[in-house]
């Protein structure tokens, strides 16, 4: 049985002890300590876990969960430094190790930086590096025109956030297209907007077109019986405001209120947008 360490797995509880459960790995088995174990833990039982190494070098089984797993980059705090390294917070009880030679710029405990987890070669143990660029590539694309991604923001540039698409290739989210303050280490979902003939990437944030409408509906007709039906947004409306009020860009606004519109389950007015009342055949 193959055990993936500093992945999630699921185990098969061979052995119950006083002090928790051991978990099938085709060997001795690996220990769940009983703080971690479900109520009525029993032997049969098939439970997800994380799997590490602990303070004393044994591979052990958590329910926890970690800030990443194994090829995630995250944002992480350093906790200690010594002369080897630095330790991170990750959410375990043992701190993530980043090894002086896979630290990009010298660590100091407090702060925050953006690592890659990683399995190490030579140990088999969980660590991290903060040498992402030499990790990413836009040689070989995976991602194609249109396609929702996951983004990371990884430093701010003249144009634009500097982000990295789904753990492995770069891009740009230009400031324009961006309605709120970032910072790297921040989470955002969205779309390639361009791919050019050298395989660079402009993306914009949120979810491409039409897709978006249907969820962003709900949020407006959520927010329109919140305020008696009426709401005093419409497409001349700033940008800014509507992105404060509703979270979404104009655009989506305008095609979102568009698809309300012809559903007849809003009206629009010279001042804003308000709700129909169809089970009684007219306006709220």
């Amino acid at each position: 049985m193959k055990v993936k360490t500093g992945e999630f797995n699921e185990l098969e509880v061979v052995r119950v002890v006083s002090i928790g459960a051991y978990l099938d790995d085709g060997g001795d088995g690996i220990l769940l300590p009983k703080r971690y174990m479900p109520d009525d833990t029993g032997v049969g039982d098939r439970l997800k876990v994380f799997i590490y190494h602990d303070s004393e070098s044994r591979m052990i089984a958590t329910t926890e969960h970690p800030a990443g797993v194994v090829g995630d980059i995250v944002l992480l705090r350093v906790v200690s430094v010594t002369p080897q390294g630095a330790f991170m917070d990750w959410g375990l009880p043992k701190d993530i190790f980043v090894p002086k030679s896979q630290q990009k710029e010298k660590m100091y405990k407090g702060e925050q930086y953006l690592v890659k987890i990683y399995l190490d070669a030579q140990t088999g143990r969980v660590a991290a590096t903060s040498k992402i660029d030499s990790l990413l590539s836009n040689e070989k694309l995976t991602v194609a025109d249109r396609e929702q991604v996951n983004l990371i923001v990884y430093r701010l540039t003249d144009i634009g956030y500097f982000v990295i698409i789904n753990n492995r290739h770069t891009g740009v989210l230009h400031y324009s297209d961006v309605f709120r303050e970032l910072s790297p280490g921040d989470r955002l979902q969205g779309f390639i907007k361009k791919i050019t003939t050298d395989n660079k990437i402009d993306v914009m944030p949120g979810i491409r077109g039409y897709d978006k409408v249907s969820g962003e509906e709900e949020k407006i007709l959520h927010l329109l019986t919140a305020h008696n039906g009426y709401l005093p947004y419409h497409d001349k409306s700033d940008p800014e405001d509507i992105y404060r009020f509703f979270g979404m860009s104009k655009k989506i606004f305008k095609m979102t209120t568009g698809s309300l519109y012809k559903q007849r389950k809003i009206e629009f007015t010279r001042s804003g947008i308000r709700m129909v009342d169809n089970s009684a055949g007219a306006t709220v």
